[in-house]
């Protein structure tokens, strides 16, 4: 089992890889924030990037938002690169946690993750593509287990609220749940929201790829999840939500595949009975649905071709997200029910709600769920592996964690 604990030659429970770029910052604003909650009361912490005055900014930069002048002299910086393998293995020789924040993961994740199995290094990322997610189950998960190397991905916005959120919704009904659908609303404050390059990249060709991912998951060998109830009814493709009161359509982003990842791990390796899964976005009234639509055949159009995803990653696009709400209605069936025999007889109704979702939820989902592998190593997976935020985190007080920083979980 690869170390939880730091060690003379392993001096940083967590080393933040690509702490300058857009979201890296706000992860060292986040790390720094919650430094006392590491593990007794302390967290030894680093950066790394491939420019050394860059990086010095970005400690700089946190150490005036905070207030906390002493991160200038205690924060070390390291010089690492994708491109140079040797330098990202003396990155991952030195730490307990590598927290990725290099995206579109499909271009440089794979070194890292790569890296981090073979020297040691468990991984948290925050990418939002089943591709690049899948892809690293399917090639390094059976090394990362003899290795003792726990690499958990989607651990931001994508996916940690709808994967916990079911995993949450499970543990709060009393009986059998047999199937959940989320409905993800969010508000902008008054400036709006920016989405960043790297996760507009990554929403760009997660949707060009779709086709190579369908061909990816039969490497896998998969059979079919077990259903048990009634099997879940898929909604169209835009309707109207009375659950919401507006229209809605399906969510578009690595949710779904996420969850259903998660249920996997839960039925073939804990013998728990497995939720089915359907995700949901609202959209609002009548006038956005027709701007949907537009904006919607624009971008698969795009998408398609090489000079339309050029010209849609130079777009400036806003973020309709100051805040988020995922509404989870499920249902099953009551303690002493008989899940084999008649209709479910229970439902539930539970509330996932954060902040911002790309800069401010996402860092605080990233760093919590470090946080716990390192306070919690022994509530994790039995071995090491390419896994889920719901199959690593289950059995930890994850939810507890992000309850007490702002991404609240409740029964409605």
């Amino acid at each position: 089992m690869a170390a939880f604990s730091t060690s003379s030659s392993r001096p940083y429970h967590i080393i933040i890889f690509g702490a300058s770029g857009f979201t890296g910052q706000f992860v060292v604003e986040e790390v720094a924030r919650t430094a006392s909650e590491g593990p007794k009361g302390s967290l030894k912490w680093a950066v790394a990037g491939r420019n050394r005055a860059k990086l010095e900014k970005v400690v700089e930069q946190a150490a005036g938002a905070l207030s906390k002048p002493e991160l200038k002299s205690e924060v070390d910086i390291l010089v690492a690169d994708v491109s140079d393998l040797d330098s990202l293995a003396v990155m991952c020789k030195q730490a307990v946690i590598v927290l990725s924040c290099v995206g579109p993961y499909r271009f440089f994740g794979d070194p890292v993750v790569k890296s981090c199995v073979e020297n040691g290094a468990h991984c948290i990322d925050i990418s939002g593509e089943p591709q690049f997610l899948e892809s690293m189950q399917l090639n390094y998960h059976d090394q990362a287990a003899g290795n003792g190397v726990y690499i958990v991905g989607s651990c931001g916005f994508d996916s940690i609220p709808a994967d916990m959120g079911v995993i949450y919704t499970r543990d709060q009904f009393k009986g059998t749940l047999t199937a959940v659908e989320s409905f993800l609303t969010a508000s902008a404050g008054p400036e709006g929201g920016c989405i960043h390059d790297g996760t507009w990249q990554s929403a760009i060709y997660g949707l060009a790829d779709s086709n190579k991912l369908r061909s990816l998951r039969k490497k896998f060998g998969h059979k079919p999840l077990p259903v048990v109830g009634p099997k879940i009814k898929r909604r169209g493709t835009l309707f109207y939500s009375n659950e919401l009161q507006q229209y809605a359509i399906p969510f578009m982003g690595t949710d779904p595949s996420v969850v259903k990842r998660t249920q996997r791990y839960l039925t073939e390796e804990l013998n728990e009975s497995p939720v089915q899964y359907g995700a949901y976005v609202g959209v609002g009234g009548i006038s956005n649905i027709f701007k949907l639509v537009f904006a919607g055949l624009m971008f698969f159009f795009f998408v398609k071709f090489s000079f339309g995803r050029n010209l849609l990653i130079k777009v400036k696009h806003t973020m309709e997200g100051s805040s988020f709400r995922f509404i989870f209605l499920g249902e099953g069936y009551t303690e002493g029910s008989d899940p084999s025999e008649g209709k479910p007889n229970g439902k539930i109704r539970t509330l996932v709600k954060g902040p911002e979702v790309g800069y401010v939820a996402t860092p605080i989902a990233m760093v919590q769920a470090a946080l716990t592998m390192l306070n919690e190593s022994d509530s994790l997976p039995n071995t090491g592996g390419v896994y889920t935020p719901g199959a690593t985190f289950a059995k930890t007080t994850l939810i507890d964690r992000l309850n007490k920083h702002g991404i609240q979980f409740s029964v409605l």
